[in-house]
């Protein structure tokens, strides 16, 4: 199994944890997901945490 790289970990100061893992360590956090599906813990840090977050795909 892979794991997330050092930086995905550790989020500069000031940054969100949860929206830095997502984005960094993205195949390892969406490995459950189907193809195109999305996530349901980051649809709902959009809704409920951050609004602006990133993802790339």
């Amino acid at each position: 199994m892979a794991k997330a790289n050092q930086p995905a970990l550790t989020p500069p100061k000031g940054e969100c944890r949860q929206c830095w893992y997502h984005a960094y360590a993205s195949r390892e956090a969406h490995k459950h997901l189907a193809p195109r599906q999305d996530c349901p813990e980051c649809v709902d840090h959009m809704l409920h945490g951050h609004g602006n977050m990133i993802v790339g795909g």
